[in-house]
């Protein structure tokens, strides 16, 4: 494969991808302007996800930079004023967080926060004018999603939702291949994305934090994986639990097995846990086979197409791509592909799984 500049891959990415999105049918990137400047960006809680991945990522970024912090914990703001040359004027806390209104720095608003969180910080950054990046889930209910969806419209400011997996190659070529039925059409999909979390001990366990357990950590991106492979909104769902620590996970699924079927005739059948290690995408189409494993996670490999390997040469981290690119939908007013709508529509899928866990029953979903 000829070797490419992000730059390059960002552009092409955002030319040719509208055969390829969710049924939003919303390019990545379109326009050719290229406007010399950096946004802003403020990081609002400032746990692994942002100290390991976003802020090493927006090092590397080409049209935003990490302008401003926003943290509960004073005694981090030393070591990250010294690391990314931060002013005392960009540093906030929960309390003060409202004042970032008046601040020309920044431009756009990161929620790295547990998810009963983001919610209430988007909104408020949306009040204050900032456009705003949401983690994923977007939300712990629909309900909520709805909300921050119109904080935003009303005020006028973009909404992202982290799915930095919309921005990296592969599943862009995952995309292609069944969105676009280069093997006929796509008749089962198998995702799965698990890990061994019996050591840990942090919000992600606590419903009242988290909102779910798995599904709303890592799960989600096996639904997403499903939706975007499909290039279709399931219809119906069944789920199935089980727990072999209960103890450990009280208010919480341990491990979840669900089905979904797609109006063209597909299905999907994803499985997430907190005690098991999986990480995979298998597309079986009508003509062929394609899939990735490692699939979701930091180390993304193994793709193949019909036994054939499929493999990037140049390949830099997701957050990178997908924060330049919310930069650019910012600066050139353009439509956000991994948008609020994005995040609503998997938080009415979760909301039914759950459902049908609860229940034992199939859960249809609204056309």
């Amino acid at each position: 494969m000829k070797m490419q500049s992000r730059r390059d891959f960002i552009r092409k990415t955002g030319l040719s991808l509208g055969a390829v999105t969710l049924s939003s049918g919303i390019s990545i990137l379109p326009g050719a302007c290229r406007p010399d400047k950096q946004l802003g960006i403020a990081l609002v809680g400032l746990g692994g996800y942002a100290t390991h991945h976003l802020a090493p990522a927006l090092l590397a970024c080409q049209y935003c930079r990490l302008r401003g912090i926003v943290t509960g914990t004073p005694t981090k703001v030393a070591d990250w004023k010294e690391k990314y040359q931060l002013s005392d004027a960009n540093i906030y806390n929960y309390q003060n967080f409202d004042r970032i209104a008046s601040n020309k720095d920044i431009d756009i608003v990161y929620i790295a926060l547990p998810n009963s969180m983001h919610a209430e910080y988007t909104i408020r950054a949306a009040r204050a004018g900032k456009h705003v990046i949401c983690e994923k889930p977007m939300a712990t209910s629909a309900a909520d999603c709805e909300k921050m969806i119109r904080a935003c419209e009303a005020a006028g400011v973009k909404l992202q939702i982290g799915y930095r997996l919309f921005y990296e190659p592969h599943h862009l070529e995952m995309k292609r291949l069944g969105q676009g039925k280069v093997y006929g059409p796509v008749k089962v999909v198998e995702a799965a994305l698990s890990f061994n979390a019996l050591g840990w001990d942090n919000w992600r366990f606590q419903r009242q934090y988290a909102g779910g357990g798995p599904l709303m950590d890592v799960g989600i991106y096996c639904l997403e994986g499903a939706r975007y492979v499909f290039g279709e909104e399931p219809v119906a769902v069944t789920a199935q639990t089980f727990k072999t620590y209960p103890e450990k996970f009280k208010n919480i699924e341990e491990t979840l097995f669900w089905q979904m079927e797609f109006p063209g005739g597909g299905a999907s059948n994803c499985s997430t846990s907190y005690v098991a290690n999986s990480d995979y995408l298998f597309v079986s189409a009508k003509d062929g086979k394609f899939g990735l494993s490692p699939a979701f996670g930091y180390q993304i490999g193994g793709g193949y197409v019909n036994n054939q390997p499929l493999a990037f040469p140049e390949r830099g981290m997701e957050q990178t791509a997908q924060m330049d690119a919310f930069a650019l939908n910012v600066m050139e007013n353009t439509p956000v592909v991994a948008s609020g709508e994005q995040g609503l529509q998997d938080l009415r899928i979760i909301e039914a799984i759950y459902k049908a866990m609860e229940t034992g029953q199939k859960v249809r979903l609204a056309g």
